[in-house]
């Protein structure tokens, strides 16, 4: 059966990293809050291509690992794809000709429609305008059984968890204090009254935060 999930990365305070910009493609702070997320041997080998087995092995790990597991399509904003940033047509997004994913990508942009950018490893990139519904409908469809990641900004993983369409929420709460930022939580009151709320503590001092039905 078909789930929707999110995985989010979020400050002790609740700040999430910033509005994508050139100089910080992922958000102002973004190393900040994901340093023990990308020492993991399943990022520096999923994401970056390390392949010679180093990396933390611990609770960071396993959840690294289930974030990619068991995904067949992701839906991501405008923003987490570079568009705002990079209006050139020709743009194919910040993550190089071989992106992460490995499965078809849903880009809710309101440039759409585009034509679709077929990339390495199997991610191909479609662009979508239209309610959140209509897309995650055309994603579930494309993942063939298998869960519908969405990715961010903020406020797309944010207008999925209003929308309550969001089965598993992941969030990895680093061991430190923004100030400032979007705020993953706001206007999401009692949010965790319709969920089974699990934590755990990392090596790390990340503690991961998870929202399950």
């Amino acid at each position: 059966m078909t789930r929707v999930r999110i995985d989010m990365f979020a400050s002790l305070d609740g700040c999430t990293a910033g509005e994508p910009s050139p100089e910080h493609p992922m958000g102002a702070d973004w190393n900040r809050l994901t340093e023990a997320h990308i020492a993991t041997r399943t990022m520096r080998e999923r994401v970056f291509g390390d392949t010679s087995g180093g990396g933390t092995t611990g609770i960071d790990d396993q959840y690294a690992a289930a974030q990619f597991a068991g995904v067949g399509a992701e839906i991501m904003g405008a923003g987490m794809f570079g568009l705002h940033a990079n209006p050139d047509p020709d743009w194919k997004g910040w993550w190089g000709d071989r992106p992460p994913f490995g499965v078809p990508v849903y880009v809710l942009s309101n440039t759409a429609p585009r034509p679709p950018i077929p990339m390495e490893g199997s991610t191909t990139f479609h662009f979508r305008s239209g309610s959140i519904q209509r897309v995650l409908l055309e994603a579930s469809d494309a993942a063939g059984g298998r869960d519908v990641r969405v990715g961010g900004g903020v406020g797309t993983a944010r207008a999925f968890l209003r929308a309550g369409v969001v089965d598993h929420l992941h969030v990895a709460m680093a061991p430190v204090l923004l100030g400032s930022g979007p705020r993953l939580w706001y206007d999401l009151r009692r949010l965790e009254e319709t969920y089974e709320v699990t934590s755990e503590v990392a090596e790390s001092g990340t503690i991961h935060v998870t929202f399950a039905r």
